[in-house]
């Protein structure tokens, strides 16, 4: 294999990259972003890395979501504190059902670029380059928005950076203690007579933290009940991520300094690939998503290409495969990785292989669906002696209209009410926290039927 550089990607084929009309001025906005100080730092990374090698070894769960793709004119304070508190709730509620520290990776302060099953678009007989995310071009359906743009990704390092300010300083806050996110829990169930199946649930964790107090625990003084919150995104514009790619003195080893964990999509994962060649040499924990139609010997080379030092917490396998697809594609991947020895994480993004267009016209996703896949991942995974380490969701804290179902019974003609992603549909902030309670069921089962098998045995 050659000699791995931050910028070898640039000698493979490179799918999904938008082409620059002024190679000079794109150029001189890589050489801009060279000399901007890192967004996220070494240790940090290092800190997630081993907080996922803990997920992988079945010591810890994964909790990762956020938008489907940030925008320049949704970025508002509100809109970052709204998805870090849902975060902090639906952490409550994960690690009473798992019986583990739950690990939080968002989907922000990064993901301003969206791979896209066609090129072009057209309306009224007028045909333009699609919308690929704001860090590329515009979605104005004219001329000069949808022209790709080397400007927007100063932008949105900017944004990336202001973000990541007000996560940190939160981090810090009254926002990160475990005890407010449990309080906001009660106050949640308490507003919906629908959510009373959750009443047990929720009071037994009161009883937990009443008993902690009681013994002189002070949740909101100790640093271990602070919910930190890593970035993460798609790597997929690579002249930006090659930008942000430094070496550390003191090791040698590189670091993509544009956020914690970045993953390579199911349309960009090809094996002598672009993107892969650039993810191999740098030193983050990486996703694999991993559709369908991924064969096990793939996966397996995948693995193989991107940690071939075996590193406990460097490869997240994200699968997406739809509710009616997981039982007959997932087992086969997990038995090839279990004989194959490598240590990886598992987790489950039940979005994307269950859009579709509804009746009135808007792209979404069904509740049910999504639940379907996750029970069936988390059953799989405990049949074939696995361990589902974790779920990947595109959602808000915001009340947007965008995938139908949960307790409120959102119903497709009622999606137009506020829907205002410009690529895929979120669940919203009551439909995640809902999804994050009834996960509590699902564990319940699985460790019964452990018991069960154990006593057997």
């Amino acid at each position: 294999m050659s000699k791995w550089s931050p910028d070898s990607w640039k000698n493979s084929v490179a799918c999904q990259l938008p082409q620059y009309a002024n190679t000079t001025h794109l150029a001189a906005v890589e050489q801009q972003l060279q000399a901007h100080p890192p967004l996220v730092f070494n240790d940090e990374i290092r800190a997630l890395t081993s907080d996922l090698a803990r997920v992988a070894d079945g010591r810890a769960f994964l909790l990762q979501g956020g938008d489907c793709a940030e925008t320049f004119s949704a970025f508002t304070a509100y809109h970052t504190q709204s998805l870090f508190t849902l975060m902090a709730q639906m952490s409550v509620a994960l690690t009473f059902g798992t019986g583990l520290p739950v690990i939080r990776v968002g989907r922000l302060a990064g993901q301003f670029a969206k791979p896209r099953s066609a090129v072009i678009e057209t309306k009224d007989d007028c045909t333009l380059p699609v919308y690929k995310g704001d860090i590329i071009n515009g979605i104005a359906f004219n001329s000069e928005a949808r022209q790709p743009d080397p400007e927007r990704m100063i932008k949105a390092y900017q944004q990336a950076a202001s973000t990541l300010n007000q996560v940190r300083a939160m981090t810090r806050s009254e926002f990160a203690s475990l005890e407010t996110a449990h309080k906001q829990n009660l106050d949640y169930i308490a507003s919906a007579p629908e959510l009373s199946i959750y009443n047990a649930a929720a009071m037994q964790m009161n009883e937990s933290f009443s008993f902690m107090k009681a013994c002189g625990y002070q949740a909101h003084l100790v640093s271990g009940n602070r919910i930190p919150l890593y970035t993460s995104h798609e790597a997929l514009l690579l002249p930006y991520e090659q930008a942000l790619t430094r070496q550390e003195e003191a090791t040698g080893n590189w670091y993509n300094n544009s956020g914690h964990m970045l993953w390579i999509g199911d349309r960009t994962r090809q094996l002598d690939g672009a993107h892969i060649e650039f993810a191999r040499g740098i030193n983050n924990p990486i996703g694999i998503k991993a559709g369908p139609t991924l064969a096990n010997d793939e996966l397996l080379r995948l693995i193989e290409r991107l940690n071939p030092e075996n590193k406990p917490g460097k490869v997240n396998i994200i699968t997406r495969m739809g509710a009616d697809k997981v039982e007959a594609h997932l087992p086969g991947l997990i038995k090839a990785v279990n004989q194959s020895g490598y240590k990886v994480i598992w987790s489950c993004d039940p979005m994307h292989g269950n859009t579709f267009t509804s009746s009135s016209g808007y792209k979404t996703r069904d509740l049910n669906h999504v639940l379907t896949e996750l029970r069936h991942f988390f059953a799989i995974h405990h049949a074939e002696g696995s361990h589902g380490g974790g779920i990947h969701l595109e959602m808000t804290g915001e009340q947007v209209t965008e995938c139908i179902g949960g307790y409120k019974g959102l119903t497709e003609e009622q999606l137009q009410r506020n829907y205002t992603t410009l690529c895929d549909p979120r669940l919203n902030g009551e439909q995640a926290l809902e999804l994050a309670f009834a996960m509590i069921d699902v564990f319940r089962d699985l460790k019964q039927k452990a018991s069960g098998y154990c006593s057997a045995a």
